[in-house]
């Protein structure tokens, strides 16, 4: 049995908040130079350019990449063997995500969903828990904008419909987000599970490193390759402004479904795609 003060935890993800949203990931900056380079686009090329300056500005002066900091999304792996001590876990997370947000100059984006009355400290913050073997703790900090959140969706389509639609629905929306999600942007899809899991899957495929395939499943990484083509050749370029290049990366993950159903979910992430991780 291991033992983990919630302290520590606290100070964890207090630590990954500010980083995720002032140091942009060498895979996405890799990425985006490679975007670069083969955009055709004049106006995406400027596009480009201006989005690989941003994120060297806010690196190097330890700001935002984006005005839009995120709502607080966390995926936490709690190993059996480990003992959480000194104090709740859910609320260690949280505190470290108000301190994030009041020390890191991070904008607050949480309000009632009635009201719109603001929360004040970004809080509460969406906490995906899982209990794995071993005796560590991971957790993965996700700040997630509003814009390319508002234009993922989640539907339960027909089994009958096949590959064939779960694309369509896939293409269907990422043409109705456009410029939106500010692209060039990331495509996350869940397929399977319930609905809920549809979205975490979603959600979750976000995480993985930009161009690397689904190796789990050849099915899977070909339908990630058909839809990068596909969405490449919308036209909706860097920015929304036109162009080659409208995606930096389609992940899919799946699972088993109930006989009669098919969740699919879409989840959309602008081009910083933000978020870190750590192992305690």
């Amino acid at each position: 049995m291991r033992w983990i003060n919630v302290k520590r935890i606290t100070k964890t993800v207090k630590k990954l908040f500010i980083e995720a949203n002032t140091v942009l990931s060498e895979d996405i900056v890799s990425a985006l130079k490679t975007a670069w380079s083969l955009e055709e686009s004049a106006s995406g090329k400027h596009v480009l350019e201006k989005i690989i300056k941003n994120a060297g500005i806010a690196c190097r002066h330890k700001m935002p990449i984006c005005q839009d900091t995120g709502l607080a999304v966390l995926f936490v792996e709690i190993g059996q063997d480990v003992h959480i001590v000194g104090g709740d876990l859910r609320q260690a997370i949280e505190e470290g995500v108000r301190q994030a947000y009041a020390d890191g100059f991070l904008r607050k984006s949480v309000c009632d969903p009635l009201t719109r009355k603001n929360t004040g400290d970004n809080t509460p913050a969406i906490i995906h828990i899982d209990i794995v073997e071993g005796d560590h703790l991971k957790i993965i900090a996700m700040p997630k904008g509003g814009g390319s959140e508002n234009v993922s969706a989640a539907k339960m389509l027909t089994p009958a419909v096949g590959i064939d639609g779960i694309k369509k629905f896939v293409l269907e929306t990422v043409d109705r987000a456009g410029a939106n999600p500010c692209p060039p942007i990331m495509v996350g899809i869940g397929i399977g599970g319930s609905l809920e899991q549809a979205c975490i899957l979603a959600k979750k495929a976000l995480l993985r490193p930009v161009g690397l395939p689904n190796y789990k499943d050849e099915r899977l990484a070909q339908m990630e390759n058909d839809l990068y083509q596909s969405i490449n050749k919308s036209g909706i370029g860097p920015g929304g402004l036109g162009g080659r290049i409208t995606t930096l990366a389609v992940n899919v993950e799946m699972m088993p479904c109930h006989i009669a159903s098919l969740p699919v979910a879409v989840n959309i992430q602008c081009h910083v795609a933000r978020h870190k991780e750590l192992t305690i």
